[in-house]
């Protein structure tokens, strides 16, 4: 069976459109890109302004159950899930994420589907793409030279070099980087201090990129960054230093989404990439709404289980979209839940329908919490190879006694027509979505956090250090407690531990840390042993890459 990259490969040898046809497809005229190649481009400010003229079409949004290490195939259902509209003539279009190039490099794999549900083309996009995490990285540190530049020659701000909130980044996983000393080598070279290195993709600029609505709001948020406090304990903004200019300009084509296509020539915009895990897990708030526009239906995803991705695109990014969603599609396997029910990973493609029995508590959860934001849920089976009609027909027997249906995919083999039944199913919805948040924002920081906790987690209670507990109390203090939560936990369990797998309850949930991150306009709460800068594993990906003279490359999944 060919590898991912060789289905991308051939495609792209004979089949790929060249940009401006997927374009003039979505009636956007040639001076509206800026191509970058033949098969991707930047879509401009302007057109982006033009198109808000159109009526939104359908927002689906696509999550999933608690991942597992044998994948679920998330990204790679949405793009069939997509292929699958177009062959029913639906006008359809894919809003998604970029991926970080740590995790390409490590061991995570990359975020453009996979076997025949794909967008290409795949080794451009898996790595540098158009160049936005790059934009990104560079402004995240010119914003970390500039404030110890400040403090160098002066410091007028009179900020305190021990409260320095804002760190460096690096889109590489390097656990290294994670403490260091910066400084050293005489009184030319700074003030010495501690710093701390995140994934760029960690980093509160790339939620600001996400859910900026243009370049005024992108430059305003960069203004509002919190950076540090003085010797007196006052806060100090970008806008203190002066700098969202400048870091507003270092993004200025970073803010554009990037345009590309499936390998079945649907629409896709990449755009943004923050990890839901460490971040709000959502592609860009432009793009988004873009999409909405040039199309009927636009497929959107949610990091990681929608414990976290969809908790957070429902209570974070809905309130700033110009539709909210009509549907959620959570991606299932047989596979992951034989593992949640308890099989073990190299067991896991022997049939086992006790296993799933067992392990649906987790889906359960997961659809039990997604109904209390009154949007209509369907269920889409990832079939494998190895699943028996038996296993597939329990799942779905499983899912029906919930009164919500559920529909086997085989898009990885046979791309679009493996998800007819799905497509249609979304067609035939009747309109019955109210989306309601779980919590106000204005509610108390500790009641959101509970809320988030025992209604979606299943915990029994929250438990916060003494660090949450003072830093609970700035909060309040400053009045930055009326914000969203943007909670940092493990993408494993429902819980803060990763081997609590199933439903686990009756658990307590250990808040460390809460830090406001006021231009991207949300708290976050980091909660067990969360790390915002993750660490190559024995064997990284990046070991099975390659190129060869004649600019093949061979490994990249």
């Amino acid at each position: 069976m060919k590898t991912d990259i060789e289905i991308a490969q051939t495609n792209e040898a004979h089949q790929m459109w060249p940009i401006t046809q997927v374009a003039q497809g979505l009636h956007i005229p040639l001076d509206d890109l800026e191509l970058y190649g033949k098969y991707k481009a930047k879509i401009a400010a302007r057109a982006i302004t033009r198109l808000k003229n159109n009526r939104p079409g359908k927002l689906i949004l696509i999550t999933a159950m608690n991942p597992t290490p044998a994948g679920e195939g998330k990204s790679t259902v949405m793009i069939g899930l997509a292929d699958a509209l177009h062959h029913l003539q639906q006008n359809v279009m894919v809003a998604m994420r970029e991926p970080s190039l740590g995790p390409v490099m490590g061991i995570k794999g990359g975020a453009a589907g996979g076997g025949y549900a794909q967008v290409v083309p795949m080794e451009d996009i898996n790595l540098h793409f158009t160049g936005d995490l790059h934009a990104l990285t560079c402004a995240i540190n010119t914003l970390s030279a500039l404030i110890d530049n400040h403090i160098q020659h002066g410091n007028q701000l009179n900020l305190d070099p021990r409260k320095i909130t804002w760190q460096r980044a690096l889109d590489v996983n390097d656990r290294a980087l994670r403490n260091v000393v910066i400084g050293l080598g005489g009184p030319s070279s700074g003030v010495v201090r501690q710093e701390h290195f995140q994934i760029t993709v960690a980093s509160e600029l790339m939620a600001v990129l996400c859910l900026a609505t243009d370049q005024t709001d992108l430059k305003q948020r960069i203004g509002q960054i919190l950076i540090g406090y003085t010797y007196e304990d006052q806060p100090i903004f970008v806008k203190d230093l002066q700098a969202q200019g400048a870091l507003t300009l270092i993004l200025k084509d970073a803010l554009k989404p990037n345009l590309v296509q499936t390998l079945e020539h649907t629409p896709v915009l990449i755009h943004g990439g923050p990890f839901a895990n460490i971040a709000h897990g959502c592609n860009s708030i432009i793009a988004t709404n873009l999409a909405l526009h040039l199309s009927d239906y636009t497929l959107t995803e949610a990091g990681f289980g929608a414990d976290l991705g969809a908790e957070k695109f429902l209570d974070i990014v809905t309130p700033h979209l110009e539709q909210t969603p009509e549907a959620v599609v959570v991606v299932a396997t047989v596979r992951a839940l034989k593992y949640h029910g308890g099989q073990p990973l190299d067991q896991i493609s022997q049939p086992n329908t006790s296993a799933i029995q067992s392990g649906f508590r987790n889906l359960q959860r997961h659809l039990i919490n997604l109904q209390k934001y009154q949007v209509p849920v369907i269920v889409a089976i990832n079939q494998f190879t190895s699943d028996t009609p038996a296993e597939i027909q329990l799942v779905q027997q499983l899912c029906q006694e919930m009164g919500i249906n559920a529909y086997p995919v085989t898009v990885h083999d046979d791309g679009g027509v493996g998800a007819l039944n799905l497509a249609q199913a979304l067609i035939d919805l009747p309109n019955k979505a109210d989306w309601q948040p779980l919590y106000a924002p204005e509610a108390a920081i500790e009641d959101k956090i509970n809320r988030i906790a025992t209604e979606i987690y299943g915990a029994r209670r929250v438990v916060y250090s003494n660090t949450a507990r003072k830093q609970l109390q700035n909060l309040q203090k400053r009045h930055w407690d009326q914000l969203p939560i943007c909670i940092a936990k493990t993408q494993y369990s429902f819980s803060d531990d990763p081997h609590l797998l199933g439903a686990p309850d009756n658990f307590d949930l250990h808040v460390e840390n809460i830090s406001p991150n006021l231009g991207a306009g949300f708290l976050v709460v980091r909660t067990g042993n969360i790390l915002t800068m993750p660490g190559l594993p024995t064997h990284p990906a990046a070991l099975q890459m390659d190129i060869d003279a004649a600019g093949t490359i061979k490994g990249l999944f």
